[in-house]
């Protein structure tokens, strides 16, 4: 079988685009999760339009090949990951700006479009594209679109699902659909563009987006930091801002553990009296901006911080939330990362924050934290040495406790990292039986040859 898809494959696909070597292969088998198997992908589509992505399905569709789609490779779940024998779309190449029409709000993109580069030529145009995933500077807006993934500034205005109006994909055995919208308002039909969205390419591959944008005019920002002794005393923090009913434009958490990893990596001088910092922004223009401010210090001070202050130097501002986006790569230097992406109502953050340290104490295992904390969305990430498979079994239990405490707190497995692989056993946990069974008629639906990034998300993680 796979001699003939390979001979089917070369007869419509150049050498450039179709790679078999495994040599080549192999460096697109795998995302950033370094925790999650992954197989030997039997070729790799460097695809260059729509019309290479439905030659691909088509032939893997008739054959029962496996297709997996993938972006950038910057996932943390383990979603991109080739399984055995499958057939690997990058859509990577495909990285033109179709569109960008300030006039109607929107731009209209192929899946390869870098985050940070799409934001830049909106920029230049007076409109803005919210979204800004911690890796906007190298990850792609299909692997957005399909993790559904959040960001620094989601806190106040959504994670990209609220900002996908509309795609076009390759489903079933190649058929080419476009979903949605153009329009500012629509309501024809079921929202199968929204159900795309955070499918983590099981439904088939997006190859093209819409999305909405807003006037780039901002104010600009106020930074606010709180330095706190503990974890549950920022969490505290947190709880209290959302209570104020105060929406920041950005509410992070990062603890000394990634400052410090950050520091040594980057050099960036960057230092904390503190074991934890709080990283508060208001865009509120204006006097009502200015109260924002106060309020965050007033919730920082009365959770206990034992320093806060609105920033005076914009350089520093701009270089502890820089820290904020580099923790994750830091750590990874540090070891093997097992990141968590949990995600609890605001008012569970400082309990959640105190189950977690509890984890690292009970199972004798280093959990660094930051989060996007202004939503309840919070990062642990677990760190073993090299080599200690002691350490990985016990990083393991921490990471299926961490999960179970946020199901029993009404949070969720995952806020926007997506299930993958890591986190098929927690939705399995977090949804009915009922609910399963909806996710696998929907699959089926759509994918009736059931070739679609197999294994991943609703699977049986027993299977």
């Amino acid at each position: 079988m796979s001699e003939k898809a390979l001979a089917a494959l070369r007869a419509v696909l150049p050498e450039p685009v179709l790679l078999t070597d495994p040599d080549s292969t192999g460096r697109f088998a795998h995302d950033e999760a370094e925790w999650a198997p992954c197989g030997k992908p039997l070729a790799v589509v460097r695809a260059r339009s729509t019309d290479d992505v439905v030659a691909t399905v088509r032939i893997c569709a008739e054959l029962g090949v496996p297709v997996v789609p993938r972006g950038a490779g910057t996932g943390l779940s383990g979603g991109a990951n080739a399984v055995d024998g499958c057939v690997l779309i990058s859509l990577a190449d495909m990285n033109r700006i179709l569109e960008i029409n300030p006039r109607e709000q929107l731009a209209v993109v192929q899946p390869g479009v870098v985050n940070d580069d799409l934001r830049a030529a909106c920029r230049e145009q007076g409109a803005w594209y919210p979204p800004d995933p911690a890796s906007s500077p190298w990850s792609t807006i299909g692997g957005n679109a399909s993790t559904n993934a959040g960001g620094v500034c989601c806190v106040k205005y959504g994670v990209t699902r609220d900002y996908v109006l509309g795609l076009e994909a390759v489903v079933g055995n190649g058929e080419v659909v476009r979903l949605g919208r153009r329009t500012a308002k629509g309501v024809a039909g079921y929202d199968l563009c929204g159900l795309f969205v955070g499918s983590e390419g099981t439904l088939g591959v997006i190859t093209e987006i819409t999305v909405k944008l807003l006037p780039g005019l901002r104010a600009p920002e106020r930074t606010v930091v709180g330095y706190f002794d503990s974890l549950v005393e920022a969490g505290e923090a947190v709880a209290a801002v959302a209570a104020a009913g105060v929406v920041p434009s950005a509410l992070e958490l990062l603890d000394q553990h990634c400052l410090r990893a950050v520091d040594e990596w980057k050099n960036m001088g960057l230092s904390a009296e503190a074991n934890v910092l709080l990283l508060g922004r208001s865009d509120t223009p204006g006097a009502a901006g200015e109260q924002e401010v106060d309020a965050l210090l007033r919730c920082f001070d009365e959770a206990g911080a034992t320093w806060s202050a609105r920033s005076t130097d914009e350089h520093e501002a701009d270089a502890l939330f820089a820290a904020r986006r580099l923790a994750y790569p830091a750590l990874e230097r540090l070891g093997p990362v097992l990141t968590e992406d949990v995600c609890v109502p605001r008012a569970k953050v400082p309990e959640m924050l105190a189950r977690i340290e509890a984890s690292a104490q009970r199972h004798e295992t280093q959990i660094a934290n930051i989060a996007h904390a202004g939503d309840g969305n919070l990062h642990p990430l677990i760190i073993t040495q090299p080599g200690d498979e002691a350490a990985r079994e016990r990083a393991q239990l921490a990471f299926d406790d961490i999960v179970a405490d946020a199901i029993a707190m009404g949070g969720t497995v995952t806020g926007e990292h997506g299930v993958g692989l890591l986190k098929r056993k927690g939705l399995h946990a977090e949804l009915s039986p009922a609910v399963i069974g909806m996710h696998h008629a929907i699959k089926s639906a759509l994918d009736p040859a059931g070739i679609f990034n197999p294994g991943k998300v609703f699977a049986d993680p027993h299977d």
